[in-house]
């Protein structure tokens, strides 16, 4: 293991799984695994876009993996696991969870720096979500649904009208991060980009910073 990442697995805490249930609590998650039975190759090989899957419930485990390949911490210094203009991180990953093990019902923010979820909403709102996305079964269906939301300011300070593309750029190595993370780890997810920006972000319980970018149902 490289030198700069071994900081990653540096918690006592991370053995032990909490359930957050007030708005605010924190989850710790368990570090991230950095060596996988599958290659690079292979996960390119296999990846598909899936919308459908069993009821089977995830393990938080596999959430944490997932995350960490959205936008996790891969450097003392902040770097994530996908490149971002100027190293800005606009990108901001919350999480939709329905029967997640170990982990209440509600919308959760990822920590990146902590690597841990943060409760900003309770209860199911996968139904809710997936009304506001044209009513599309794999948003409802799936276990869980990572939301790839941005704050374009992050970005506009620096770049100005460019700001926009680069932002969607960062969207792009996200969700193509979690599209290979799940192969790898033999879940499937999809990337749903139909939904009204404005119900989903009401139905989140977004900032109005925050900008709801693609959608992410994830399960078996």
């Amino acid at each position: 293991m490289r030198a700069g990442l071994v900081f990653l697995a540096l918690s006592a805490g991370f053995a032990n799984f909490s359930i957050g249930q007030n708005v605010g609590d924190k989850v710790q998650l368990a570090p991230a695994r950095l060596k996988g039975a599958v290659s690079v190759e292979e996960a390119l090989q296999q990846r598909r876009s899936v919308r459908t899957y069993s009821h089977a419930s995830l393990g938080l485990e596999d959430v944490a993996q997932v995350l960490w390949a959205a936008q996790g911490v891969t450097r003392p210094s902040g770097y994530r696991t996908t490149p971002s203009a100027g190293a800005l991180q606009p990108l901001v990953i919350y999480l939709v969870a329905g029967t997640v093990a170990d982990l209440a019902p509600g919308v959760y923010r990822y920590e990146p720096g902590e690597h841990a979820l943060v409760l900003t909403r309770k209860g199911d709102l996968r139904g809710a979500l997936a009304a506001s996305a044209l009513g599309q079964r794999p948003v409802q269906e799936a276990p869980a649904v990572v939301v790839i939301a941005a704050d374009y300011e992050r970005t506009a300070r620096k770049y100005g009208t460019r700001a926009q593309r680069y932002v969607h750029m960062e969207a792009g190595h996200a969700a193509q991060n979690v599209y290979l993370q799940a192969t790898a780890r033999g879940l499937g997810t999809v990337l749903v980009g139909a939904f009204d920006d404005l119900k989903s972000r009401e139905v989140l319980g977004l900032p109005a910073s925050h900008t709801p970018l693609g959608l992410m149902p994830l399960g078996r």
